[in-house]
């Protein structure tokens, strides 16, 4: 856990929502995490979320058709250059690099599983301001039908390298820059609807997992996976706001 962290290349730095509602998505956020909203001047109903006065992620309108969903962004040197390696690599570009004001440098893209992966060429913007304390990101985890294409992908396109694992006996990836795990990666069960695409979801620290899975659902949100543990890492469970955008939250084990 970081507190005014720094972003190496290929290190999440990132997070914003898309909705189609952002006063609701604002007062869920903001009662539930104490996040301050502030729009963006300029920014077309972009606001930055904030807690204590310091950046911890973003909200916005909605730009693409589907449920509303989080988007994880991956700090790079430069987004022209991953660019060329994501279109090498299989993957598609979704938003062509573009520049945001003086903050930075952002693109989106899917990658060959069909799941949506953003990256921030930082300028005046680094990133969250602050990780890993309660009411803040602290982990991101891809969920796919093709493991190994999307560990080829990322080791070509960020140089992660994974670790397999397990949990609770089931298959279980840690990405990793050099020594350090940057984020996780599961299979998608048979019990998934196919129509349930690929997909990339933040985990949010918590002071306490099943307080917050209670207040969540007193605000309209929903419970994907109820509260529990995993031995070493912490409390989690998988929530969902009331317009259907889906995000964890983690209690998390002292380490």
């Amino acid at each position: 856990m970081t507190d005014t962290p720094e972003y190496a290349p290929g290190t999440p730095s990132w997070v914003d929502l898309g909705t189609p509602d952002i006063p609701a998505a604002t007062t869920f956020y903001g009662t539930l995490f104490g996040w301050r909203a502030d729009e963006v001047p300029g920014g077309g109903g972009y606001a930055m979320l904030s807690l204590d006065g310091r950046n911890v992620a973003a909200l916005g309108p909605q730009q693409d058709p589907g449920p509303p969903h989080w988007t994880t962004y991956i700090s790079v040197e430069d987004a022209d250059k991953t660019t060329e390696l994501v279109q090498t690599a299989g993957g598609t570009v979704l938003a062509a690099p573009m520049d945001v004001f003086d903050a930075g440098r952002l693109a989106v893209y899917a990658d060959p599983t069909g799941a949506a992966i953003a990256v921030w060429q930082p300028n005046t913007m680094k990133g969250a301001d602050v990780t890993g304390v309660p009411g803040s990101y602290c982990w991101t985890e891809l969920s796919t039908r093709d493991a190994e294409a999307a560990k080829k992908f990322y080791n070509d396109v960020f140089g992660w390298n994974a670790h397999a694992g397990s949990i609770d006996g089931n298959p279980y990836t840690e990405f990793k820059v050099g020594e350090k795990s940057v984020a996780g990666m599961m299979p998608m069960g048979d019990d998934m609807p196919a129509e349930v695409p690929a997909h990339w979801m933040p985990y949010f620290e918590v002071a306490d997992t099943d307080r917050t899975v209670t207040e969540a659902t007193a605000l309209g949100g929903g419970v994907t996976v109820p509260a529990m543990d995993i031995p070493t890492v912490g409390r989690f469970a998988i929530l969902s706001d009331p317009q259907g955008a889906m995000f964890g939250v983690i209690a998390s084990t002292p380490r």
